[in-house]
């Protein structure tokens, strides 16, 4: 295509780009009426921005904060600024969003990031700059965690992300066929995306009835990259996923998109050798081919063909950082997976495999969860970190077993797919 048929093939994406902006409004953050939205994104897509405050005005939004972001930007501050300063956050930044927080506001962050922008970088700066966000920022952080903000993470595309996704294609080609497949994706390329992600929530139901209804103690991974695993899983965990539910009962999508079924594992209870299925990028690094020994839940070592600095500094960023919070089950057989893409994004990634996430586990992921101190969600086994960092590790050939307290085997997963699929 040449740029003159991608500028117009995208002109011709407008409607379906403000039906995406409507969902991510009225679905994702399930706005409200008088609420305040604060909206994140990069400022490459300003024009996709403006869609989305429109249609947060049209939903009655009492205000609209847009934060915007810039991958030059934060490059140059971290090539320019000595490590000190990223060890804390700025006051300014702490008391917005802690206050927009404890306001009520609802969160939608749009990711667009070139994968490869902090290459170079020192993987020290951007793991400090992200510890001291989620220590410091403690309401924004626990109105999240803890269910009192409704929130969402949805995907626009940069240049710079589409080159990497298409490389054989045009800057100007790659950025439309980007667009074109995050709506893909996201169930937002047809007439009614609100109705397809009402069927599309329905869809996680019997799943996550099958999970609970068995209460398994534990889960066994097995896949002939070497991935030998058994996670225990705490008494009383719930599994989760589609739709999540603020403390007062507001319905919203954290992920759009989202294929997953997950729960938090016993943060003391991890044992073996699991291996990566696929890239991790994680503030502006790309991890490659890695590995992760446990024992007793701990990360004892690790190895990695490229990012073994950045995905150390990930390990280091406190002692939670170095156990589960989470695992989650991804069919093969999603969208994502059967777009044969590649994203160098985690939002789409792990949605095309099986996770497992690295710090922070979920308190709505035990009964009762949301109600109990950090303290006693140790004493439950839910993990406790200032990070969260998802990682795939599901292979089309991966077995994935359910094991009762007894030890009887009960197949969840048979080459990378449910047993029942």
């Amino acid at each position: 295509m040449t740029d003159e048929e991608c500028r117009v093939a995208t002109d011709r994406l407008s409607e379906q780009l403000d039906l995406y902006a409507s969902l991510l409004v009225r679905k994702g953050v399930a706005l409200r009426p008088g609420q305040e939205l604060v909206l994140q994104a990069p400022v490459e897509r300003a024009d996709f921005v403006r869609r989305v405050v429109r249609a947060a005005y049209r939903c009655d939004a009492g205000h609209v904060t847009v934060i915007w972001a810039d991958d030059e930007v934060s490059r140059l501050t971290y090539e320019n600024c000595p490590l000190e300063f990223f060890e804390h956050t700025p006051s300014w930044q702490v008391e917005q969003l802690n206050s927009l927080a404890e306001a009520g506001a609802a969160f939608l962050f749009l990711e667009g990031q070139d994968p490869t922008i902090l290459r170079g970088i020192d993987p020290a700066k951007p793991a400090a700059a992200s510890r001291a966000r989620n220590t410091e920022c403690r309401s924004f952080r626990d109105g999240m965690d803890f269910g009192h903000n409704a929130w969402c993470i949805a995907g626009v595309p940069v240049e710079a992300w589409a080159r990497e996704v298409f490389p054989e294609l045009s800057p100007a080609e790659a950025l439309y066929r980007l667009w074109v497949l995050i709506l893909e994706v996201s169930r937002a390329d047809g007439e009614d995306p609100e109705s397809a992600w009402e069927t599309h929530n329905a869809s996680f139901e019997k799943t996550k009835r099958f999970l609970n209804d068995h209460a398994f103690d534990a889960l066994r991974y097995e896949a002939s990259n070497g991935t030998d695993l058994t996670v225990g899983l705490p008494a009383g965990h719930v599994w989760d996923g589609g739709a999540g539910r603020t403390q007062d009962g507001v319905t919203f999508f954290p992920n759009i998109p989202t294929e997953e079924v997950f729960t938090s594992p016993d943060r003391l209870r991890a044992d073996g050798v699991v291996r990566s299925a696929l890239p991790l990028v994680h503030a502006g690094q790309v991890v490659r081919d890695f590995w992760l020994r446990f024992e007793g839940g701990r990360v004892v070592d690790f190895g990695a063909e490229q990012g073994h600095e950045a995905l150390r500094h990930i390990l280091e960023t406190d002692e939670g950082a170095r156990r589960l919070g989470e695992v989650a089950l991804v069919s093969k057989n999603t969208p994502i997976r059967q777009s044969d893409t590649l994203f160098y994004d985690t939002l789409y990634d792990e949605n095309a495999s099986c996770h497992l996430a690295l710090g922070m586990g979920f308190p709505e992921c035990v009964a009762g969860g949301t109600k109990l101190s950090k303290d006693a969600l140790l004493e439950h086994g839910v993990n406790q970190s200032a990070t969260h960092v998802d990682f795939m590790v599901g292979t089309d050939d991966m077995n994935i077993y359910g094991l009762d307290a007894d030890g009887t085997e009960t197949p969840i997963f048979v080459n990378g797919q449910w047993a029942w699929e």
